[in-house]
């Protein structure tokens, strides 16, 4: 899980943060790659991302990965 306290996702934008090049920044200051990536790389392993945002109190960000009975 991941948690912060920052500006939060608005509902019309939460739908579109792991489309590959979505960004809500200027040209210049990011790829909007990053949670497409993340989306890609979970969903290959057969996991979920779930997410819970609230504007103005920041988001969480919940992977599930399928146990596995091999160890390192």
């Amino acid at each position: 899980m991941v948690k912060d306290t920052g500006h939060g996702i608005e509902t019309q934008i939460l739908e579109k943060i792991f489309d590959p090049y979505f960004t809500t920044k200027k040209i210049g200051e990011g790829s909007g790659m990053g949670l497409a990536m993340v989306h890609g790389i979970v969903k290959n392993h057969n996991g979920l991302i779930i997410v819970d945002s609230t504007p103005g109190l920041g988001s969480v960000f919940q992977i599930f990965l399928p146990a596995s009975g091999h160890f390192l």
